[in-house]
């Protein structure tokens, strides 16, 4: 069954607000495809280390985020790193750093 996808800016600019109506820093770290550039959503936790999120499909054919970084946070500069070689690859890549010692994102859909 096919599910309508928001555009790529849409979607970044809504999950800003809601971040910021939830008081989390959220901000934009690269402007990519209006339409359909992939995401890349950076979890800072500070000393607690960094995540990289990205979108995939789910067994549903919703959507879903892949933990690229692995299970656990990890150093920022290595977050850091891997944002530059996408970048480097993809210019049309959206990059959204949320800051947050917790870890919180408010997405909604599964984390894998």
């Amino acid at each position: 069954m096919f599910s309508p996808r928001l555009k790529s800016e849409l979607w970044i600019k809504a999950h800003i607000r809601r971040c910021q109506a939830l008081d989390l820093e959220a901000f934009l770290r690269h402007r990519g495809d209006v339409d359909a550039g992939g995401i890349l959503l950076k979890i800072n936790g500070f000393n607690r280390g960094s995540q990289l999120l990205e979108p995939t499909m789910a067994m549903d054919g919703g959507r879903a985020w892949i933990k690229s970084t692995g299970p656990q946070p990890v150093d920022d500069r290595h977050v850091e790193e891997m944002i530059e070689k996408r970048l480097a690859r993809d210019r049309d890549l959206w990059v959204l750093e949320i800051e947050d010692p917790h870890g919180r994102h408010q997405l909604d859909e599964p984390i894998l």
